[in-house]
């Protein structure tokens, strides 16, 4: 089982927290852009639009009689053959979100939060302790460990701090997520991850505990490899071989 330091803003380590390998084992990269790809389409506005035959300006009045004049028939001058007229089989507004089951998207969450700590771009705090709403105080602590990219900020909802909200939001590449709103996107999308001790231990119970029984058990058959050699079953013999035995 892995194990992650504990810092405090003023970057002196406090502790340290054990990682389940449930959570911070393998990374999927095939379930990760499945993910990111479903968040994408579903922050689509999808608010494009054309103007059809019904919408477009225009009388809708039949130019000249069916018959009898030696030119084509026309029934309304909004007609597509003409020149502003309506568009056919134009754009709609329409939403382009679709469904995702929820088992993906958690293991898409545990294969991002591998990924972040396999790249030692995960750091862990006790508390996201903001004493005053000052931005340059806090990009002096952001600089104590030693951010210079973006950077994303992971606290746990009860835990919220106003402090922490106006000291960080003018900072630029910074983004601020409570513990049960956090996407794989947000974290792949930032160099670093910054957590409260509470937002991740309580994402950690939950990821944990959103594992199959199948899953669990191949984890724990990774990590403790028994060297007892497994019995074979006796080869069944063909009816060729009965037979060569009675002869």
């Amino acid at each position: 089982m892995a194990t992650i330091d504990i810092h405090d803003l003023s970057g002196a380590k406090v502790g340290t927290l054990e990682l389940a390998d449930e959570v911070f084992g393998a990374v999927n990269e095939d379930l990760l852009w499945e993910a990111i790809k479903h968040y994408r389409a579903s922050r689509r506005a999808g608010t494009h639009a054309t103007k059809n035959k019904k919408l477009v300006s225009g009388s809708g009045k039949k130019l000249w009689k069916q018959k009898g004049t030696g030119r084509a028939r026309v029934g309304s001058i909004r007609s597509p053959l003409w020149r502003h007229g309506g568009t056919v089989h134009g754009p709609q507004p329409h939403s382009h979100d679709y469904a995702f089951p929820r088992k993906k998207l958690l293991g898409a969450l545990r294969s991002a939060l591998a990924s972040k700590l396999a790249d030692g771009k995960l750091t862990v705090v006790n508390a996201f302790d903001v004493k005053e709403p000052k931005t340059k105080q806090f990009r002096e602590t952001l600089d104590v460990f030693k951010v210079v990219g973006t950077v994303l900020l992971v606290e746990a909802r009860k835990h919220e701090n106003r402090n922490l909200e106006l000291s960080s939001r003018n900072i630029d590449g910074l983004e601020l997520v409570s513990g049960n709103e956090v996407h794989p996107y947000h974290l792949l999308r930032y160099d670093r991850v910054i957590f409260s001790q509470p937002a991740i231990e309580k994402l950690q119970v939950s990821l944990k505990g959103s594992i199959s029984k199948r899953q669990r058990k191949a984890a724990e058959g990774d990590g403790e490899k028994s060297g007892k050699k497994t019995s074979r079953a006796p080869r069944r013999r063909t009816r060729h071989e009965k037979a060569a035995e009675v002869a």
